[in-house]
């Protein structure tokens, strides 16, 4: 059989067929790679709408050194007042000498005390002399009875006329006594080894008996300086941290570079609900003088922290008109917005409460986060 010899019409129309189908090819291809364009371009869009986190890295809190005004006051301070009525006959040390136990300090004139004291002492005189009188009429009254020469009602009368001058003997003696005990207080001394620190009397001044002294103030007083009272107010948060036998730290103005060791002695045991803090007692050596009674100081207590504190860099805070915040993760990756207070500010960390370490911390929040957005955990820690 006789093969038709292709025409130039047929080839052409062959050549057109494949152009088309060959565009059709392009064309496809091009949709579906603009197709999976656009699929990449979409998972990327929902990769970047996820933000990704990193959280707070927990570390143990150091030790937290707590720093508070504190007062200064003698380990025994005496004032010194008159307990007569009279004059300064002298006074024999001035502010800042040291004494001994009853060493005399000043001595008082007393004239008023004097003439009472002899007009007691006379008083008793004569009640003793009439008591040995009636004594001996008495004895002679009861024999005179046993031979019924007087009746018994008027030697009980002499009995009892004895019984009622012993009585006032023993009144007036009572009285001598105080007059004395009184006089033996014109000697003021001191009550214990110490220095003193207030003179408020001269010779000649008039004192008065009581806590008047000359103008209102004690005469002398006495302090025992070579043991300080520490008295400083503990705030509730930390008083939980403190107790008899704690050490601290105590510093004053006057001497810096000085330090000195404060033990805790005792503590009030009660909040004073204006201050809100606990008084602490503490107790400082002042062997050598170089504490001051009455002196402004600064203690510091090296608390132990908590093992469980929550320390986050200033970063990981969210600070605005809804206060102290952060953003923690939940198991979804979902986010969470908390309010915090900050407990401590140790500078390049802060201590906070209201969160927990079981809580997942953003550190350094992304603007914009609010709560239940989705976001991913980068880093941990």
């Amino acid at each position: 059989m006789q093969t038709k010899p292709h025409t130039p019409r047929n080839r052409s129309a062959i050549v057109a067929v494949v152009c088309v189908l060959g565009a059709g090819a392009i064309v496809t291809g091009g949709l579906m790679t603009r197709h999976s364009q656009a699929v990449a371009l979409q998972s990327a869009a929902a990769d970047n709408a996820v933000r990704s986190v990193n959280l707070v890295a927990w570390k143990d809190a150091p030790n937290a050194p707590l720093e508070l005004p504190a007062r200064i006051e003698a380990w025994s301070r005496a004032p010194i007042y008159a307990r007569v009525g009279g004059y300064v006959g002298r006074w024999n040390v001035d502010i800042g000498a040291p004494v001994k136990s009853g060493q005399v300090l000043a001595v008082i004139e007393t004239p008023d005390l004097d003439q009472d004291l002899r007009q007691a002492q006379a008083q008793l005189a004569v009640a003793r002399t009439a008591l040995g009188l009636a004594e001996s009429t008495a004895q002679r009254w009861q024999s005179l009875v046993a031979q019924n020469a007087v009746s018994k009602q008027e030697a009980d009368e002499k009995q009892n006329d004895f019984v009622a001058k012993q009585a006032n003997v023993q009144a007036l003696t009572a009285n001598v006594e105080r007059q004395q005990a009184l006089k033996r207080y014109t000697r003021l001394v001191a009550p214990f080894d110490g220095v003193v620190t207030a003179r408020n009397i001269d010779v000649g001044a008039l004192v008065n008996s009581g806590a008047s002294g000359t103008s209102g103030s004690e005469l002398f007083v006495v302090s025992d300086l070579r043991k300080l009272r520490v008295y400083v107010q503990v705030p509730q948060r930390q008083v939980a941290l403190i107790h008899p036998g704690s050490s601290a730290v105590l510093n004053v103005p006057e001497r810096p570079g000085r330090a000195y060791k404060a033990t805790v002695q005792s503590l009030a045991q009660a909040i004073n609900a204006g201050t809100g803090a606990m008084l602490v007692q503490l107790a400082v050596d002042n062997a050598g003088g170089e504490l001051l009674p009455g002196a402004y100081a600064n203690v510091r207590f090296d608390l132990p922290a908590a093992r469980d504190a929550v320390l986050v860099p200033p970063g990981a805070l969210i600070l605005g008109k809804n206060g102290t915040r952060v953003a923690t993760v939940d198991a979804a990756n979902r986010v969470h917005i908390k309010s915090v207070t900050i407990a401590r500010d140790l500078g390049n960390a802060i201590q906070l409460e209201g969160v927990t370490r079981a809580d997942r911390i953003i550190d350094s929040p992304p603007d914009g986060i609010g709560d239940g957005d989705q976001v991913r955990v980068a880093k941990a820690g």
